[in-house]
C-alpha cells in the first residue's frame, strides 16, 4: 500500500483552468466531439464537468447527465454483482461454473469440469477473445454460451491472461441463474438504484434517453458519425450511464462498499476483487508498473501509487475509470469517439495533481505518436499489397465457389456471384470479395459497418479439385477458422434420394442402396458393414471407407437413376442398376 501524502494536496478545482486548456488541446488534436470527466478526491466528488458536443450535427452539448456507453467498465459492475451473491452465501466463485449452469461447455472436457466463476472474472479460461462470435449482434447471451464448446482454446486453463468478453457473458448468466433475475434487472435494482446511478442497457434504451451521446469514429484523420451498434454481451460491456452516475460508482468502490454510510457490500470483497491475480502486460512507460487483472478490475501502479479500475472501448466510444484506493480518489473520463489516447492523457494529468507530483507531458508524448502513426498509414497499406502474388488467377471458375459454408460456432457464410464478382455474407454482414491471389480473396475496409475489414477468405479443395471449405483468420490466436462447405444439389432432395434406392452391380459385386428411418441413403456391399451416405454436392455423396471416397448417382435419358459411380482414391468404378 502507498503511504498517505505528507500534507493535504490542493483540491483539483485549483487546476480547473489548466485542465480546461489540456482538454481543449487534446480534443482538437484527436477530433473528439464530446468529453465528460468526474474527479473524486478524498471520497467526495470534487469535479464533474462536460466539454464539447454529444451530437455534433444537432449542435447539442455534453452535460454531466449525458448517457454514454460505458463499455467494459461494465465488467466492474458484473463482478461486484456476483460479489453481492458471494456475500449472501448464494455463490462461491471458486466452484465450477457448471454447478450454476449445467449446460456450460468448453472445447476441452477437463477445462469444462474445472473452470470456476473466479476464472471467468480474471480471464484465464484458456480461450482467446473470439469476438466475432458476438460482434454481429444476432445472438442472445444464451446462444453465445451454447457455441463456446466449439471454440478452439489457445492456452491451457489458468495458464495465462486472455481477455474474454464471452467469459463475462457467461458470468452474467451465472448472475441470472443464482439470483433468478435478468442480468439487467439484478444490476439495476441491486446496485444502480441503491447507489443512485441512472442506468440503461443496450442501444434502444440509450436512443430513448433525452440526453444521450452519439458515437463517432475515424477514417484515417477524418471523423464520421457512427451508428449506435449494440453490445449483446451485456455483462461484458452493455451498460449506459452518465459521468455523474459513474462518479457515484467510484465513490462506492473507494468507500469500501458503502453508500451514504450504509454498507452494501463487504469491504473484504471489494479488496478481493481489486487484488492482482493474473499478469496482463508490461508498460512501455516508466511511470507505470506491470498491469495485472483481479476480478473484473485492472490493477496496476502509476508513479508508485496503486491503481484499480477499467477501460472501455467500442465503435464510437472510449471510457476510462482509474481509482487510487489508498487516497480514496479517482478519475473517470468518457468520450464519444474512438479510438484515442485522450482518456488516458486527461486521467494521467489529474492523477499527477491528486498525488502532488511533477506533471508528465502526456499530451506531447501521445501527440507525437499519433502524428507518426498517421504518417505510417500509407506505408503500411503499400506493405500489405506487397505480399500479394501478382498476376495469379483463381483455380476455378467463380461459379464453383458459390455455396454455403458452415462452422458450428461462427455460423454460416454464403458465397454468391454477381456481375462484379464474388460476394460474402455472414450473419447479417455482407460485402464484395476482391481477388487477392490464387484461391484467396479479401474483404474490403468499410467505414461504419460491422465487418471483419481486410480479412482474407481462402478456399481449399479436396484431391479431386472440389472446393470443400473456406478459412478466415477471425481469431488471431488460433489457426484460421475453417468453414466446411454445406451439401447442396440433388443429394439434399428427398425425392432424388428415394429414386436412388435399389440394387446395383459392378462385375461380381452387388451393392444395395436403401433409406434409413431419417431418409438418408445407406450402402450395403457383400462382406462389408453398411455405411451411411453423407450428402456432398449435386448427385454425389461421401462414404467413410475408404477415406476420401464418394458415390455419384446418374440418371438415364428417361430420368431414372440407373448408374452408381464409385470414386475411390485408387480408381473409378461404375455399377449399373439391376432390374426388378
Amino acid at each position: 500500500m502507498s503511504p498517505s501524502p505528507a500534507a493535504p494536496q490542493p483540491p483539483i478545482t485549483d487546476f480547473v483552468g489548466e485542465l480546461d486548456s489540456l482538454v481543449a488541446d487534446a480534443m482538437g488534436e484527436w477530433k473528439i466531439p464530446g468529453l465528460a470527466i468526474a474527479v473524486v478526491q478524498d471520497g467526495a466528488v470534487a469535479l464533474a464537468k462536460a466539454y464539447g458536443q454529444r451530437d455534433v450535427e444537432a449542435g447539442l452539448p455534453v452535460t454531466t447527465d449525458t448517457q454514454f456507453v460505458i463499455c467494459s467498465i461494465t465488467k466492474t459492475f458484473t463482478a461486484t454483482g456476483l460479489a453481492l451473491l458471494v456475500d449472501e452465501r448464494r455463490l462461491d466463485w471458486d466452484k465450477p461454473v457448471r454447478e450454476y449452469i449445467p449446460e456450460f461447455r468448453l472445447h476441452d472436457d477437463i477445462a469444462t469440469d474445472r473452470i470456476t466463476v473466479r476464472d471467468l472474472l480474471c480471464h484465464r479460461s484458456g480461450l482467446p477473445r473470439h469476438d466475432w462470435i458476438w460482434i454481429p449482434g444476432d445472438r442472445s447471451p444464451a446462444e453465445m454460451l451454447a457455441v463456446m464448446r466449439h471454440l478452439e482454446p489457445s492456452r491451457d486453463l489458468r495458464s495465462v491472461f486472455q481477455y474474454s468478453n464471452l467469459g463475462f457473458n457467461a458470468a452474467g448468466l451465472v448472475t441470472e441463474r443464482v439470483s433468478g433475475l435478468r442480468y439487467e434487472d439484478f444490476t439495476r435494482t441491486r446496485l444502480a438504484e441503491r447507489i443512485g446511478i441512472e442506468m440503461s442497457f443496450g442501444v434502444a434504451e440509450l436512443a430513448a434517453k433525452a440526453d444521450a451521446a452519439v458515437p463517432y469514429n475515424m477514417e484515417r484523420d477524418t471523423r464520421h458519425r457512427a451508428q449506435r451498434w449494440a453490445i449483446h454481451t451485456t455483462a461484458a460491456g452493455g451498460i449506459n450511464a452518465s459521468i455523474a452516475g459513474i462518479a457515484r460508482w467510484a465513490q462506492f468502490l473507494l468507500d469500501g462498499g458503502t453508500v451514504n454510510g450504509k454498507r452494501l457490500l463487504s469491504a473484504s470483497l471489494i479488496r478481493e476483487m481489486q487484488t492482482a491475480r493474473v499478469h496482463t502486460a508490461t508498460s512501455e512507460f516508466a511511470e507505470f508498473g506491470d498491469t495485472h487483472y483481479g476480478l473484473g478490475f485492472r490493477c496496476g501502479l502509476y508513479r508508485g501509487e496503486r491503481t484499480v479500475g477499467h477501460s472501455g472501448g467500442w465503435i464510437g466510444w472510449s471510457t476510462l475509470m482509474t481509482l487510487m484506493p489508498e487516497r480514496r480518489s479517482g478519475v473517470v473520463v468518457f468520450t464519444n469517439r474512438d479510438p484515442s489516447a485522450v482518456t488516458e492523457i486527461v486521467t494521467n494529468f489529474v492523477l499527477d495533481r491528486l498525488c502532488g507530483k511533477e506533471p508528465v507531458p502526456w499530451l506531447e508524448r501521445f501527440r507525437e505518436r499519433r502524428r507518426a502513426m498517421l504518417a505510417q498509414i500509407e506505408t503500411d497499406k503499400q506493405a500489405r499489397k506487397s505480399v500479394r502474388h501478382a498476376g495469379t488467377t483463381p483455380s476455378h471458375p467463380l461459379a464453383d465457389y458459390i455455396g454455403t459454408y458452415a462452422h458450428p460456432a461462427y455460423g454460416q457464410i454464403a458465397i454468391t456471384q454477381e456481375a462484379d464478382g464474388l460476394h460474402w455474407e455472414c450473419r447479417g454482414m455482407f460485402a464484395p470479395l476482391a481477388h487477392r491471389h490464387y484461391d484467396t480473396f479479401e474483404l474490403p475496409e468499410v467505414l461504419n459497418r460491422l465487418l471483419p475489414d481486410g480479412l482474407t477468405v481462402s478456399f481449399a479443395t479436396d484431391p479431386d479439385g472440389n472446393i470443400t471449405s473456406l478459412a478466415m483468420p477471425l481469431e488471431p490466436m488460433v489457426k484460421p477458422i475453417v468453414f466446411a462447405r454445406v451439401a447442396s444439389g440433388d443429394c439434399m432432395d428427398a425425392a432424388f434420394r428415394a429414386a436412388c434406392a435399389g440394387t446395383f452391380r459392378h462385375g461380381a459385386f452387388t451393392h444395395v442402396i436403401a433409406q434409413d428411418s431419417d431418409g438418408q441413403l445407406t450402402l450395403s456391399s457383400a462382406g462389408q458393414p453398411a455405411q451411411t451416405l453423407q450428402p456432398f454436392r449435386g448427385s454425389s455423396f461421401t462414404i467413410a471407407q475408404p477415406a476420401g471416397s464418394r458415390i455419384e448417382f446418374r440418371r438415364a435419358t428417361d430420368g431414372r437413376v440407373d448408374e452408381m459411380i464409385f470414386h475411390y482414391p485408387y480408381g473409378t468404378f461404375v455399377a449399373h442398376r439391376i432390374a426388378g
